[in-house]
């Protein structure tokens, strides 16, 4: 009698410790597999070191990775809370391409409807982005900018061939631009979109798993 391989699990990583508190608050019981949530901390050096720790270990070998978290939105119009589902992530050492983002966006939209769902490159920066460098990022054709998923994905792919993705939740937007990053304290729309987006990586989970035909 034959075993079925155990299914391959899914490293979801985030930043900050309100969104690790965000995303804590669901549970696992729908994903595809095992559901690992990591917080890498800070900034581009934080998340290639924490994912490279996370994903050297065998209860993550050939995991799926997803980067979420909060950004910056660069494109005029969005406002806080908008979601951005990355066709790629982009720094100056490499652009890492994104898997499934289409049912990414579909189920984006059933699951939160009313909810903008903003779809292009998210690029990486090693600090807060404000004022004019928006700009020159928006030229670039980037709708967006974070600080760890443009590291998170390509740590995740250098270690090997696996489904990666980055959903992110609009925090600060040209319109609507933040003093600091510790602005962002619990209650805000970002913050409840964030927490209620676990149904979603775990429908990309099993998607991804799923045999190409």
């Amino acid at each position: 009698m034959s075993t079925q391989p155990a299914p391959a699990p899914l490293l979801i990583a985030c930043a900050l410790g309100i969104e690790h508190l965000a995303l804590r608050l669901g549970d696992g019981s729908g994903a595809g597999g095992p559901v690992t949530v990591v917080r890498t901390g800070m900034g581009p050096r934080a998340a290639e070191r924490s994912v490279s720790r996370a994903l050297a270990g065998p209860p993550l070998e050939g995991a799926a990775v997803l980067a979420t978290g909060f950004c910056a939105g660069l494109a005029p119009g969005m406002h806080p809370g908008d979601l951005v589902v990355a066709e790629e992530t982009r720094d100056p050492r490499a652009t890492v391409t994104c898997v499934g983002t289409e049912p990414l966006v579909k189920e984006l939209a059933r699951t939160l409807p009313g909810r903008t769902v903003h779809t292009g490159p998210l690029t990486g920066s090693d600090h807060v982005v404000r004022g004019p460098e928006r700009s020159e990022l928006r030229a670039t054709g980037a709708i967006a900018v974070d600080m760890e998923s443009a590291a998170t994905l390509l740590t995740a792919v250098r270690a090997g061939t696996r489904p990666v993705a980055a959903v992110r939740v609009v925090v600060d937007a040209p319109e609507h631009e933040l003093v600091r990053i510790g602005t962002v304290r619990g209650g805000i729309s970002a913050f409840r979109v964030l927490r209620s987006v676990l149904p979603t990586f775990f429908e990309w989970h099993r998607n991804v798993l799923l045999p190409r035909r």
